[in-house]
């Protein structure tokens, strides 16, 4: 079984955890509004998701 030879110092150890940062959430244009939206979801302001309507929102602009 493999042992160390010596101790792993504080730094060395929480270098490895050092680069996990939180990533900003995909936004792209919905083809219909034209609003920015979430990708892979429904776009909230017209209620279109893949060119097709799926929800019906209140006061459309279109």
């Amino acid at each position: 079984m493999a042992v160390p030879k010596h101790k792993t110092s504080k730094q060395r150890s929480n270098k490895r955890f050092a680069n996990w940062k939180i990533a900003s959430p995909s936004i792209a244009e919905c083809p219909q509004c034209h609003e920015m939206k979430l990708t892979h979801r429904v776009c909230k302001t017209c209620g279109y998701y893949d060119g097709v309507k799926v929800i019906a929102v209140d006061g459309d602009k279109k």
